[in-house]
């Protein structure tokens, strides 16, 4: 455990960021999820699901979640599979 004030606070963002860079990331997932689950079952919403992906993908490539090789990784991937099932 730091001594020091200022390392003692460091310690403490650190945790609050580390637990909202967890819940972005545990969302982002699921979004995913539920585009690629509905591209699968070619249900009626798939353009909306897959498009707020691409969304929660981009805005995590903005914070800094994600490096925007992978954000753009991943929205290809969805893509490719949204062409597939069209």
């Amino acid at each position: 455990m730091p001594n020091i004030k200022s390392a003692k606070k460091r310690v403490k963002v650190i945790a609050v960021k580390t637990a909202q860079n967890k819940a972005m990331k545990s969302s982002l997932k699921t979004v995913i999820k539920k585009a690629e689950l509905s591209l699968a079952n070619a249900a009626d919403d798939r353009e909306a699901t897959v498009r707020m992906a691409m969304k929660k993908i981009d805005q995590a490539a903005a914070k800094g979640l994600l490096h925007k090789n992978t954000a753009a990784r991943k929205k290809s991937a969805l893509a490719r599979k949204m062409g597939a099932t069209a």
